[in-house]
């Protein structure tokens, strides 16, 4: 029997001892005055995070395309005519060049990911090789790979990853219209795998794919009620890819994407929150809201895998203009 995410052992209570907050009362938080919900997010989040301080990330494709996941939103899936060609897994030594060179632009951690329903075994020497270069440049590390056995995530634990990303999407009632290829419960499997070999969790959904306001709310309590929430909350704004199940998808209204994420830190005040794909279509003036309601981690770089993202250049005048400097290393959890 398919299990749920409320009888899934990864699901826990708070941390207080009490039941998960009810989503009736995130929906009351969610729909506050919109400058009552801010200044509660933002009074938070200064509890906890320097205000002025963004963690910076960088994200290389390590294995791109062909992937045998039918996830809606992915250019990478080989169910759709995207357009996207398959590559073959990066050499080690590309890799480590590649991240020594978004050390030196700035950024603290780097993530590598792979179009993979889950990595072969006959991999694994390569991608723990990689961990160990980047770790050796003194940056933090991420993967996402898709699903994990215990062994696999052992041996990336050992390799020294520091954290591993595999977003939840979207609400457990909502998840069967985006992808069929697997099951919520899966992701949340994958979530408590990673978390038993010792590597920290990266996790968050996808905005603008069709879903309600309480799909978006329940996914945040998911995270939110996990016995340890995620160390990172991606926040991703789809973008619309020609070919995909979702190429004709609307757009999410900006005050409702600034809203999930004041939402966002108030239910995980320890987390940090990234602004990922679809910053391109972000205004400025909607970036420094999604700030000020608590977001505090980007990407950076001229891509993220196979979608666009604001250039360097955009991003420094962007956090000149808001007093924004990047978060050191000291202070990247």
């Amino acid at each position: 029997m398919k299990k749920s995410s409320a009888s899934h052992p990864f699901f826990a209570e708070n941390d207080c001892g009490g039941p998960p907050i009810s989503i009736d009362d995130a929906k009351i938080i969610y729909n506050l005055p919109f400058n009552d919900l801010l200044f509660r997010a933002q009074t938070i989040h200064r509890t906890h995070f320097n205000p002025n301080a963004v963690q910076m990330s960088r994200l290389l494709s390590i294995k791109t395309g062909g992937c045998a996941e039918d996830c809606g939103y992915c250019s990478q899936s080989a169910h759709y005519p995207t357009g996207l060609k398959a590559s073959k897994l990066m050499e080690v030594e590309r890799v480590t060049a590649e991240a020594r060179k978004a050390k030196d632009a700035g950024a603290t951690r780097y993530c590598m990911g792979a179009a993979w329903r889950s990595p072969k075994d006959r991999d694994m020497d390569t991608l723990v090789a990689m961990v160990e270069g980047v770790k050796a440049l003194g940056m933090e590390t991420c993967m996402t790979l898709g699903m994990l056995t215990e062994t696999q995530a052992g041996e990336l634990a050992q390799a020294g990853l520091d954290y591993y990303n595999h977003n939840i999407d979207t609400s457990e009632r909502f998840y069967s219209e985006i992808i069929t290829t697997r099951s919520f419960a899966d992701r949340l499997d994958t979530l408590e795998t990673v978390r038993m070999a010792g590597i920290k969790v990266c996790a968050g959904g996808i905005l603008g794919m069709g879903e309600t306001v309480d799909d978006r709310i329940s996914m945040l309590l998911t995270l939110a009620s996990l016995p340890v929430p995620p160390e990172s909350v991606p926040i991703n704004q789809l973008i619309p890819i020609p070919g995909s199940k979702l190429a004709d998808a609307d757009p999410v209204d900006p005050i409702d994407f600034v809203r999930t994420i004041a939402l966002a830190r108030i239910l995980m005040p320890t987390s940090h929150l990234r602004l990922s794909a679809g910053r391109t279509e972000m205004s400025d003036e909607m970036q420094a809201l999604c700030f000020f309601a608590g977001a505090n981690s980007i990407f950076v770089g001229d891509t993220l895998l196979t979608a666009d993202n604001p250039g360097e250049d955009h991003d420094t005048t962007l956090f000149r203009r808001l007093g924004l400097s990047p978060m050191p290393l000291e202070r990247a959890v």
